[in-house]
């Protein structure tokens, strides 16, 4: 059977959802995008307590679950501190290295509702200057925000209502490019939320009746190190992260292949299930790496933390530069959706 995944519907998504300001904490914007594409597709589901979405797939055996996740929440900042030259100094969300967003134009999300524009900056920018500009630490103390508005006080940034506590979201600047790659931030892990509503798409299109009730959640606080845990069905046998494969020297993960995991941060994941998955690969033809990713942890290996009697992998579309200037190609986009959509389909693994 040829493959149903149309990569473009993917990409559509992914540009949507890239789209949405949603760093962890800030994400109900993100969730109502998806709860509206539920809706559309007529799969029923559930907003948790926490604010993330949990839609479920009824299969023929209702006595083993499977569970699918990706998340939606992102990188970010709130504001810290409005300093006495009215520009704003930032406490992070998510891990990531403040060089990687100096330069980069943000939103402040105000209280209100106002959102306010601003460029992220290290305080001795100009060369004009400052003579070291180049070797400044950038950190914490250093970097800041210039506000879009006329102001050189606290008092009339205060005046504008950004106060401390405001999230503060990074401009995607997403871009597809005419050679099939896909340039933006955030693509972890909204490039995997894409794969999995057209994954959803595709089953409901094509009528595909699943061996097993699946249930796919679209978590809301995994770069801050929980996601949906206190939502998995006690029936869940099966627990697959759908987020991305890590590139970079000495890993086997490219940008035009499904990454599947063995270890991360957390330890091994599970052999059978990776095994599983390395065997759906070579018998659909889907090109795959098998990769250890050094400094990594994902809603998968949170569910065993959190003590949950599962089996676990993780597998995701090659992304360059994570937690920076992110790029993948689109056909690690249809392996990863390709992979899924045999993995749902077939038998648990014994």
């Amino acid at each position: 059977m040829a493959s149903p995944i149309n990569e473009q519907s993917i990409v559509k998504y992914i540009t949507d959802l890239v789209s949405i300001p949603s760093p962890s904490g800030y994400t109900e914007e993100a969730i109502t995008y998806t709860s509206q594409f539920m809706k559309k597709t007529g799969v029923p589901y559930k907003i948790t307590n926490k604010g993330a979405l949990l839609a479920t797939l009824k299969g023929n055996d209702d006595s083993k679950h499977r569970f699918l996740t990706a998340h939606v929440d992102t990188l970010g900042a709130m504001v810290k501190e409005i300093k006495s030259n009215g520009r704003l100094k930032l406490s992070m969300i998510g891990g990531f290295r403040w060089n990687s967003v100096e330069g980069e134009y943000c939103k402040i999300h105000c209280a209100d509702g106002e959102i306010i524009t601003g460029t992220i900056l290290i305080n001795q920018t100009s060369v004009h200057v400052y003579k070291n500009a180049g070797d400044a630490k950038r950190d914490e103390t250093t970097i800041e925000v210039r506000v879009d508005a006329r102001v050189n006080s606290r008092e009339a940034t205060e005046e504008l209502g950004i106060s401390v506590g405001d999230f503060v979201s990074f401009e995607p600047r997403v871009e597809v490019s005419e050679t099939g790659f896909i340039k933006s931030r955030h693509l972890d892990d909204k490039a995997s939320v894409g794969i999995l509503l057209h994954l959803i798409e595709t089953i409901k299109k094509e009528n595909i009746n699943l061996p097993y009730t699946t249930h796919i959640l679209i978590s809301n606080n995994e770069e801050i190190g929980y996601g949906g845990n206190s939502n998995i069905p006690a029936q869940t046998v099966e627990y697959l992260a759908v987020d991305m494969g890590a590139i970079g020297e000495g890993q086997a993960t490219d940008e035009y292949s499904v990454s599947i995991c063995a270890k991360d941060s957390s330890g091994p994941y599970n052999l059978k299930i990776r095994q599983h998955l390395v065997n759906l690969a070579k018998q659909h033809g889907v090109d795959y790496r098998v990769d250890i990713y050094p400094y990594y942890g994902s809603d998968a290996s949170a569910a065993i933390k959190a003590g949950y009697d599962v089996i676990h992998g993780l597998i995701g579309p090659g992304i360059d530069a994570s937690h920076a200037f992110e790029r993948t190609h689109i056909t690690a986009l249809k392996h990863t959706a390709d992979l899924l959509f045999h993995y749902v389909q077939s038998e648990m693994v014994k």
